[in-house]
């Protein structure tokens, strides 16, 4: 196992160690010993990039499950190793935070942190692992910690609520994912991306191409919160800030644009693929972008914001795919190959401005104890530091010089406008809408990038309308956010080295197939003659007279009828499911053990009996020898117990019959010459009896038969029992008629020898199965618990009665 892989799992383990820290040093906040992991996580990949600079990769194999071709293979290449120091750095960060945030008086930190360093090894495997399983395995793991992260207040309803929501929509994002996964397999033999994509042409051709694609798309877009899938987002705000500037800035919400990422060099280049990946993207943009302006909760415009930045990122993939189109050479590649530069570069900026903004707006709640807007105001003098980092966050959002969101939003404009002069996929036709929307979309991200700071830092301080009296943060707070405030203006003046070490190795990862030839220098001014320029001019201009008349326009908002609102359709949708199950519950769950065996052998009869009978495996021809007398009336004396034990009333004749059961089993076996099977069935039915006669004279007597004459006799469970019985004995004789290989019992006819035992059943069982024995011992230890646990719950409640 390589060091990488120990990264990969360090999060994991440690997480084991936390509660023990957290007892061992109540007076340490527990964040201090759990900020060491990602800083030393972050310090070792670190050293990965001057190899990936330079074109390099690496492929470190674990063998796992090779018979499966399930291993724990990593890649590290530019777009994982970024991605993990993404994961990596700003964890690192978030920790600081929390620390300062979180208080250990009032806060379980043992559990935060678990949940934390969970979702960040299983994020830090998702974007380092090639094998598509343990992709999997990693992606649905992020699933679960960042439910448990959500609900980590789980006394809150919406809290709860929140964690539900986006668990059930991004798990079934990963089921889908998983289907698309497994055709993947099937077209190319291999659960390994990068022999996928050697395999580009092969996998292109099948005819599973499209259902795979679709699928993983529909995975990625959940995790991604691509329309529609976008609503679990907000509702996740509920979790503590920092999970929020954690997942839903810098980490998970990415996980779906690394996924597009990384099946770009499989699915790009063609039609589908561009059009599902930029025509989601730019309606998540759009609508992203409308809806943020009307929010009122400063962590539910940010929710919103995020989703249009997603959509963003998500449409220029899209776009840039089709630079996999022309190939290698070509001057076209090139010129769209701009457009997944631009998508990096984004990504990178959003984690800086928005990681940023959403521990801003953390420090305004923890200081004033509110986030709506409506009772916020005049904060700035108040708070200038806060302040002054809130304004670099929405500058940058908004796409705004000097700070880094400018040179990628106009990046974005590029690649919208090459996208719309595409002469493939049928573009001329619609398009001239790519920009528009764009564009349009733009507009509203600068008004509602204004909204954030001018509603909270503007205006009249209302102390009477504050939960507690504002105040500046403490500096540990504060210090995150203004390390990643450092970077989205240094960003802004050096995004060259960014280009060179990260952002070119990044796109050579997404189009291998073009090569590293994309010779770009990424500048702030491209000269008055720049379409770009002007439409960011335009922005602003619009985006300003937006803000200024917002009072006039927001009453559009309200004439949205709530029918049409998606959160109503999907909550609906669950209510609807819940009554229904409420009714299927009700109508088999009756209480009663009889009804839910008659479910059980009913299901067996039609499985099992209607696959004997479709395939006509139904066969009795075996010579099953002669049957003298003498067993003919053991036989009838075995059925003549087993009715007795149904039909009496008294429990000491029904244990009398059940143990004639057992001794006229013994003698069959007696006959067929099996005497160590014989003592064997004589000791264990003569202790079961003895046993049986023991518990049940402490049982509570039988009902009176006047008190049963209710309990009629039932035909259809006779029905189901005797045809039960029957298919069972149609079965053991087919199968006896049916031996496909060289019975095993040869091998234990040694068993003196071999085990040095007489009896050859003890032998088989203690020896032979020793291993399966003793789980047997295991599971009959746990049941033997179980019920003295119930009897003791009994007596101390009767205790307890009979004192009062």
């Amino acid at each position: 196992m390589s060091w990488v892989h120990i990264m990969i799992v360090l999060p994991l383990l440690f997480a084991v160690f936390i509660p023990f820290l957290y007892k061992a040093f109540p007076k340490i906040h527990t964040g201090w010993f759990v900020l060491a992991v990602p800083v030393v996580i972050f310090g070792y990949l670190a050293s990965f990039l001057p190899m990936v600079a330079s074109g390099q990769t690496a492929m470190l194999e674990v063998p796992w499950i090779p018979y499966f071709d399930i291993n724990f293979d990593v890649y590290v290449d530019g777009l994982g190793l970024i991605f993990a120091l993404i994961i990596s750095g700003i964890g690192a960060l978030v920790v600081v935070y929390s620390i300062f945030y979180l208080s250990k008086a009032r806060e379980a930190l043992h559990n935060f942190y678990v949940y934390l360093m969970m979702f960040m090894g299983a994020m830090l495997g998702v974007v380092l692992s090639d094998n598509m399983i343990v992709l999997y395995l990693f992606w649905e793991l992020t699933s679960v910690s960042s439910f448990l992260l959500i609900a980590y207040w789980y006394q809150r309803k919406q809290s709860r609520f929140g964690a539900q929501k986006a668990m059930l929509i991004t798990v079934f994002g990963g089921f889908s994912m998983l289907a698309a996964i497994l055709m993947l397999h099937n077209i190319g033999g291999t659960f390994s991306i990068q022999e996928l994509i050697a395999q580009g042409d092969v996998v292109m051709q099948h005819e599973l191409f499209i259902p795979a694609m679709l699928l993983l798309l529909l995975g990625a877009f959940t995790k991604s919160a691509q329309f529609p899938f976008h609503i679990w987002l907000p509702d996740a705000m509920e979790a503590p800030t920092p999970i929020s500037a954690y997942l839903h800035s810098a980490t998970m919400v990415k996980a779906g644009i690394y996924l597009v990422a990384r099946y770009t060099p499989i699915f790009g280049g063609t039609p589908e693929w561009f059009w599902i990946v930029t025509g989601v993207g730019l309606f998540t943009l759009f609508w992203g972008s409308i809806n943020a302006v009307k929010q009122r909760d400063l962590k539910a415009l940010l929710a919103f914001s995020t989703i249009s930045q997603l959509g963003l990122i998500m449409s220029l993939l899209g776009m840039g795919s089709a630079a996999l189109y022309f190939g290698s050479g070509d001057d076209a590649a090139q010129i769209h190959l701009i457009a997944i530069l631009a998508a990096v570069f984004h990504l990178i900026n959003h984690s800086t401005f928005k990681g940023s903004l959403f521990m801003v707006v953390g420090i305004v709640d923890h200081e004033t104890g509110t986030r709506d807007m409506r009772k916020l105001g005049g904060l700035m003098s108040i708070m200038p530091v806060s302040f002054t980092l809130a304004l670099i966050g929405s500058l940058a959002m908004a796409g705004l010089p000097p700070f880094n969101g400018f040179l990628s939003k106009e990046m974005f404009f590029t690649g919208t406008l090459n996208a719309a002069q595409l002469d493939i996929f049928n573009v001329g036709t619609y398009g001239v809408m790519i920009p528009i929307v764009a564009w349009i979309a733009s507009i509203f991200t600068f008004v509602y990038s204004i909204v954030l700071v001018a509603k909270t830092f503007f205006g009249k301080y209302q102390p009477e309308r504050l939960e507690k009296e504002a105040h500046e943060a403490p500096l540990g707070m504060l210090i995150p956010p203004s390390i990643l405030g450092f970077f989205v203006i240094a960003i802004f003046f050096f995004p060259n080295v960014l280009y060179d070490y990260v952002l070119h190795p990044m796109v050579n990862s997404i189009a291998p197939s073009i090569g590293p030839s994309l010779d770009y220098t990424i500048e702030a001014w491209h000269g008055w003659d720049a379409i770009e320029l002007w439409m960011t001019v335009a922005v602003v201009a619009l985006g300003l007279i937006l803000f200024s008349t917002l009072k006039k326009w927001m009453w559009m908002y309200n004439n949205i009828p709530q029918s049409m609102h998606l959160n109503n359709w999907f909550s609906g949708g669950i209510r609807r499911m819940e009554r229904v199950s409420h009714k299927i519950i009700d109508f088999h769950m009756t209480g009663y053990i009889r009804d839910y065996l008659v479910y059980i052998l009913i299901t067996f009869l039609i499985i099992v009996g209607g696959s004997f009978f479709l395939t006509n495996s139904f066969s009795m021809q075996s010579d099953i020898g002669e049957v003298n007398l003498f067993e003919y009336a053991l036989a009838f004396g075995l059925i003549g117990a087993a009715a007795l034990v149904v039909i009496t009333r008294s429990r000491l004749t029904a244990v009398v019959s059940v143990g004639v059961l057992g001794y006229v089993i013994a003698l069959f076996f007696i006959i067929l010459r099996a005497p160590d099977l014989a003592l064997t069935q004589l000791a264990i039915e003569t202790v079961s009896v003895a046993l049986y006669l023991l518990c049940f004279y402490h049982l509570p007597k039988l009902r009176s038969r006047e008190e049963e004459q209710g309990e009629k006799f039932q035909p259809f469970n006779f029905i189901v029992a005797l045809a039960t019985g029957t298919l069972i004995t149609l079965i053991m004789l087919s199968v006896n008629d049916h031996r496909l290989f060289e019975s095993i019992s040869w091998y234990y006819e040694d068993a003196y020898e071999l085990a040095g035992a007489a009896n050859m059943v003890n032998a088989i069982l203690a020896d032979f199965r020793a291993f399966d024995t003793y789980l047997e011992i295991f599971v009959l230890a746990i049941a033997a618990l179980g019920v003295f646990a119930l009897i003791r719950l009994r007596l101390n409640r009767r205790g307890r009665d009979e004192s009062q």
